[in-house]
């Protein structure tokens, strides 16, 4: 049985991808109501693809609440215009520091589980790690924005599906989260779960020390520091 799950967002913290995902979810919406130059000024780390299409949605004028067959038939236009960005030289996948040699060494621990917690909808998470040279299979459970659009809603979705692997549902510390924004930092509060902050996305190493993280870095390329606090 597994005794400790960890949790990684992607978007900054496992992966870049020059920009793929906002071209692509803005595209989207630009044919579904034309273009907002308000768009731009929508921040995108942190949240779910669904809020994420909400609030753009709100930019151009649309307020919610939104239907969510047209939110979701909005996520599914996005998905089909990533992988059309991903597959070009503009979309180039790259890896944060350390990111390998971390998975390499989490996955030699036994007791460990890794899992995925992030706001790309399924689809989408897959083809950006795939774009990066990661096999999605190894991680073994996964919450999605195609789960829940409230962020904070998805570590008790990894942890129910988790269960299997533990015997039990784990909670509080037996949980682990990895991420670069303070809503990585504040989402597994409601399961007590452990949160790693990594400053490879859009917040400072100083933003994300004062969001109550069991630890910061500046990136995971100190492969037993960072195993250390995880394992801890």
């Amino acid at each position: 049985m597994k005794s400790r799950l960890v949790l990684f967002d992607i978007d900054g913290t496992i992966l870049l991808t020059a920009g793929a995902g906002r071209r692509a979810i803005t595209t989207a919406l630009h044919e579904a109501v034309g273009p907002a130059d308000a768009f731009a000024e929508v921040r995108f780390d942190g949240k779910t693809d669904p809020q994420i299409v909400g609030e753009l949605l709100a930019a151009a004028g649309h307020m919610g609440p939104h239907e969510a067959e047209r939110i979701e038939a909005l996520c599914r236009r996005y998905v089909t215009l990533l992988e059309r960005e991903l597959a070009e030289p503009a979309g180039a996948t790259r890896l944060m520091p350390g990111v390998q040699p971390l998975l390499e060494a989490l996955e030699a621990h036994d007791e460990v589980l890794l899992g995925l917690l992030t706001g790309n909808v399924a689809e989408g998470a897959a083809l950006k790690l795939r774009a990066g040279g990661i096999d999605p299979a190894r991680f073994a459970v996964g919450a999605y924005g195609s789960d829940a659009a409230h962020r904070p809603d998805l570590p008790a979705i990894a942890a129910e599906r988790a269960a299997p692997l533990f015997g039990r549902v784990p909670r509080g510390h037996e949980v682990v989260i990895i991420g670069d924004t303070p809503a990585d930092v504040a989402c597994g509060a409601p399961i007590g779960a452990r949160a790693i902050a990594v400053a490879t996305g859009g917040y400072s190493v100083g933003d994300l020390a004062v969001c109550g993280a069991h630890a910061v870095f500046p990136d995971l390329s100190d492969t037993a520091r960072v195993l250390a606090a995880i394992l801890q």
